[in-house]
């Protein structure tokens, strides 16, 4: 709670100043009532602006606005990419491809979690691309790293449609075999792509890992007020509903998480893969894993490649309809600089 209160205060201490000022005007002049009326709609408003500083940490550490590591780091190969999405906002990506026969390998679309940049998580992603031989399409959401905007979550998921919408139209990968994967808030990015009908014929498999059910279910968990749970929809402004939305999915989905999850409980995860609509689903729980460091586990790459074997690419009829239909709505705005 104190960690909360100090988050708003520093972030909105002037909207919280101009607040308690205009309600002591108020109260000198209209009396009790009028004042505290005024001051219940000023708090209320603070604490609804406050969700997406509660949620979205763009800038930790503090450089991450400014400096994002480099696939050349981890010696691998890749394009920078900027790409302008639905709402006119430039879009960051690394798209990370292996050295022979790309177009003939599956490709991983990255969506991280609410913290830092796409840079940081490079040292998975290199186990995604050696372990596993896949391309790597990471994608920076508005507001992170060099992407322009800021974050919303309908801001996300736009995010996502624009960054499938550009892999699809590439000749050099195999359209028939994308992947969605997403952690932590990225699962839910993912989940909210995948159950989209205009996408679900497009995507091979979905993978989510140490992801929540829903916005409001997690603060129930974080900030333990009974109040919560009678408290409307409309007050959450970010709502990530994703237990809802995956019970449309019928794509092929891995749900994973670690056993010592201490900020997403492991029977979310659970929850979630009881409610997919998918027929090839499968749940795996990795022993020791915490929620950042759940894809160091022994067995974490090796559950990833064993789902996927067992994985029907998507039929070539369907394949050739959507090129056909991405060829007339391709994004001109794209700028590639390749390494």
């Amino acid at each position: 709670m104190y960690h909360i209160l100090r988050i708003i205060l520093y972030k909105l201490w002037v909207v919280s100043a101009l607040t308690l000022f205009s309600s002591v005007i108020v109260f000198w002049f209209y009396g009790f009532l009028t004042a505290f009326a005024i001051f219940i709609i000023g708090i209320t408003g603070i604490l609804y602006s406050a969700q997406d500083l509660l949620l979205y940490y763009p800038n930790d550490p503090p450089d991450s606005r400014v400096f994002v590591l480099q696939p050349s780091n981890y010696k691998l190969p890749y394009e920078s990419i900027k790409i302008s999405n639905k709402d006119g906002f430039k879009i960051h990506m690394f798209l990370i491809k292996q050295n022979t026969n790309s177009n003939h390998r599956p490709t991983l679309i990255f969506f991280h979690g609410n913290a830092g940049n796409m840079g940081q998580r490079l040292a998975n992603v290199s186990g995604f691309y050696h372990k596993l031989n896949l391309n790597i399409l990471m994608v920076e959401y508005r507001g992170y790293g060099l992407s322009e905007g800021a974050p919303s979550e309908r801001g996300l998921y736009v995010d996502a449609q624009s960054a499938l919408d550009y892999i699809i139209q590439r000749s050099d990968i195999d359209r028939s075999k994308i992947i969605v994967f997403g952690r932590s808030l990225g699962g839910a990015v993912a989940i909210d792509l995948v159950s989209r009908l205009e996408y679900r014929n497009k995507i091979w498999a979905l993978i989510v890992e140490n992801t929540f059910t829903s916005i409001p279910d997690m603060a129930q968990i974080i900030l333990k007020w009974k109040c919560l749970s009678w408290l409307p929809q409309i007050c959450h402004k970010n709502k990530y509903m994703s237990l809802k939305k995956i019970g449309s999915i019928l794509t092929p989905t891995l749900v994973m998480c670690g056993s010592n999850d201490a900020l997403v409980p492991p029977a979310m995860a659970q929850e979630l893969y009881m409610r997919c609509g998918a027929i090839c689903k499968k749940l795996v729980v990795l022993p020791g894993g915490g929620h950042d460091d759940t894809w160091t586990c022994r067995d974490y790459y090796s559950s990833i490649q064993q789902f996927l074997i067992n994985v029907p690419p998507i039929p070539e009829d369907i394949i050739t309809f959507f090129d056909n239909v991405t060829k007339d709505s391709t994004n001109r705005n794209t700028i590639v600089h390749t390494v």
